[in-house]
């Protein structure tokens, strides 16, 4: 079993990888990490919580898989690894739950990818991070490429992306790779409470703001508040919205759980 997938009575879907120390990322392990993402978004997850088992988040792609084949073999094996990680990554970005990761080790390659796609990123305090694929000869995936440019810009992406050097927690999270540090003991509990906490939020305008901070790059600012204007107000006429200015205005805790979302 490369990944396991548990929803739990708050609505967070409980993500871990769990091929050793390391947790490369083989094809099984990649199509794994699909399934997971379909688990989650199938069973209604209200925020997602993705960690690694053992002494490293993730260490990237399986070399020795790759190692072993060649030519027109080793393209189509690449293909269908990243089809099904970028498959998942897709799903991921595409829910309207939040995306918590808990990186403890190295996050490497691919493990870079993947704890760069949350929306609330804790790390260890002993925890590093490197992009790696140049150092071997490779170009990036996992969404590398996109999101190191738009966390710490892309004069620093290019810096992690061509030396491939080792970021520190501390670093990473000055430069805003990395949204919270604590000591590695309480990873995981800090970054689950963070997940219940978010599950119990308002789902649907998490979505909406996903989905804004996501396009605010790549819109034209007249675009940009357009498309917030539209996201207010489908907001405000929604059963989350009602909930939470009533809850105010009655001086009292909304419950967004029992809001259905559109």
């Amino acid at each position: 079993m490369r990944v396991t997938v548990e929803v739990d009575g708050d609505g967070v879907a409980r993500v871990e990888m769990c091929r050793g120390d390391g947790n490369a990322i083989d094809l099984a392990m990649a199509r794994a990490l699909l399934d997971a993402a379909r688990e989650s978004e199938r069973a209604g997850a209200r925020a997602v919580l993705l960690t690694g088992q053992g002494r490293h988040f993730c260490v990237g792609g399986d070399l020795k898989e790759f190692a072993a084949l060649s030519g027109e073999r080793l393209v189509a094996h690449l293909t269908e690894v990243t089809d099904a990680l970028h498959g998942a990554l897709r799903i991921l970005a595409g829910l309207d739950a939040p995306l918590v990761t808990a990186v403890q080790g190295s996050a490497a390659g691919a493990g870079l990818g993947l704890a760069a796609a949350a929306d609330l990123c804790f790390a260890a305090s002993d925890a590093g991070f490197t992009a790696a694929y140049t150092g071997i000869g490779y170009s990036p995936d996992a969404g590398v490429s996109w999101s190191l440019p738009r966390l710490v810009g892309p004069r620093r992406a290019m810096d992690l992306l061509l030396t491939n050097r080792r970021i520190p927690a501390a670093e990473a999270l000055d430069m805003g790779l990395v949204s919270r540090i604590v000591a590695p003991e309480r990873l995981y509990e800090e970054a689950a409470e963070a997940a219940s906490a978010l599950a119990r939020g308002a789902t649907g305008a998490y979505g909406s703001t996903r989905r804004l901070v996501a396009g605010a790059l790549s819109a034209g600012f007249g675009e940009h508040l357009d498309a917030e204007a539209r996201q207010l107000a489908a907001a405000a006429v929604s059963a989350e919205g009602r909930e939470g200015v009533a809850a105010f205005l009655a001086k009292r805790r909304p419950d967004f759980t029992h809001a259905p979302v559109p």
